[in-house]
């Protein structure tokens, strides 16, 4: 029997070659772990939806992101839950609003050692739980960017790294691009959730948020998750208005979405590994379905591999641990 000439088994035999050859890596410093901030002192309240996740008072989030520093993640994004809300999120337009206090602390104590992207948002803080002003039972999108610009200076004059608006308005980035440039933050960069889908996935989200719609649904704001072009056209507006990274979410089930939006601009690309695909995770390996950190492993070098330059991960932590746990001495 004549046997191939070329046999790509070759490569795999041997660990050392099979790790010499690996084109996608993941390292801690490529993962953003997300952050629930909320009120009071000595909190830290365990989200029934999202096992292993917290809601953590400002000082439990200090130490958190020592343990976070100390396991090479060095980027984190936060989400505030306030215990007073309003009909617009004018109550986030505040020096004294959560996470403004919450930035100014966790730069008090760790300065430049760790990079805060701030979410931009309303759903948190409105009492409709809609992630703008509503009028006429609807999200009014110009009424709605006069609050996430204000928003965006106060979480700038807080000490923020960067501003990661989530809302899914049109011409947002542009507005709060103006509002930091007159205001002399021209060095802070926006990192707009450019693709975001109306997704299932985000379930266990707005249950530790406290953010769910109390009535209808996000649909005339966020994606229709059967359309990809509509991402090509929402990447190129907002890189046009400013934005330096785009953030696209969900992650895994959206990963044709991350190759495309790859080859087709050059800018770097925040993928969100969201609430839904952590809580999957955490239930399968629970019922030893499946091997939880193998499981973590591939999916999020699938990310990587589809073309993320950063993925935010409710796992983050976990893996930075185990990779350094395992790393080569």
């Amino acid at each position: 029997m004549k046997f191939p000439t070329n046999r790509l088994r070759r490569l795999r035999y041997n660990k050392i070659l099979r790790d010499m050859i690996e084109d996608v890596r993941i390292n801690p410093t490529d993962l953003i772990c997300p952050i629930f901030i909320i009120e009071g002192t000595n909190i830290k309240e365990p989200i029934a939806a999202m096992p292993g996740q917290y809601r953590f008072s400002v000082d439990q989030a200090v130490k958190l992101c020592e343990e976070l520093i100390q396991n090479n993640i060095n980027s984190i994004i936060l989400f505030g839950i306030p215990k007073d809300k309003d009909n617009t999120g004018e109550i986030s337009c505040s020096s004294n609003s959560i996470i403004p206090k919450a930035i100014e602390e966790l730069k008090n104590v760790y300065g430049d050692q760790i990079f805060i992207i701030a979410d931009v948002c309303n759903c948190e803080y409105t009492t409709h739980g809609h992630c703008g002003t509503v009028i006429d039972n609807d999200v009014d999108n110009d009424a709605t960017l006069k609050t996430l610009s204000s928003q965006s200076l106060i979480l700038a004059k807080s000490g923020a790294d960067a501003l990661a608006p989530s809302d899914m308005m049109d011409g947002r980035v542009k507005v709060i691009r103006e509002v930091l440039d007159n205001n002399k933050f021209e060095k802070i960069p926006i990192f707009p959730y450019s693709v975001k889908y109306s997704s299932a996935f985000y379930g266990p989200f707005r249950d530790a948020a406290k953010s769910s719609p109390s009535f209808g649904d996000r649909k005339t704001y966020q994606m229709n998750f059967k359309n990809s072009e509509e991402a090509i056209n929402e990447v190129k507006f907002d890189i046009n208005e400013g934005a330096d990274v785009v953030i696209i979410k969900p992650a895994l089930s959206y990963l044709d979405i991350i190759y495309r939006i790859k080859e087709r601009f050059n800018i770097p690309i925040i993928a969100y590994n969201v609430s839904g695909e952590y809580t999957m995770v955490k239930s399968a390996s629970k019922n030893d379905f499946i091997d939880e950190m193998e499981t973590i492993l591939e999916i999020l070098h699938s990310i990587k591999r589809s073309g993320a330059n950063a993925i935010i991960s409710y796992h983050a932590l976990d893996i930075a641990k185990y990779l350094r746990s395992n790393e080569v001495q």
